[in-house]
């Protein structure tokens, strides 16, 4: 026996679609569906707390600096090392 084949509606609203999908399953209209690519490149990367010794006139000036530009100095030690990290990763490139 050949299983029927649904199709789902359109909808005039948010409202309608909500009602619809209460009252029926999604399993009955798989074979409707499409695969979706979703793009994850916004999402913040997840962080790692480390801990790193400076010289205390290093992590002075650190806090100048970003004092100066107006941003935390944590945030500016990331730059900095993300500048860094993309620079030498260019120069030993092949």
């Amino acid at each position: 026996m050949k299983k029927k084949i649904r199709k789902i509606p359109r909808f005039k609203n948010e409202d309608e679609e909500r009602q619809f999908w209460y009252t029926h399953s999604p399993l009955d209209y798989l074979d409707d569906l499409k695969p979706v690519q979703f793009d994850f490149s916004e999402l913040k990367p997840s962080t790692k707390t480390i801990s790193i010794r400076l010289p205390q006139s290093m992590l002075d000036q650190l806090k100048r600096l970003a004092n100066k530009k107006d941003v935390p100095y944590q945030s500016l030690l990331k730059i900095f090392l993300g500048e860094k990290i993309k620079e030498e990763t260019v120069a030993v490139s092949p």
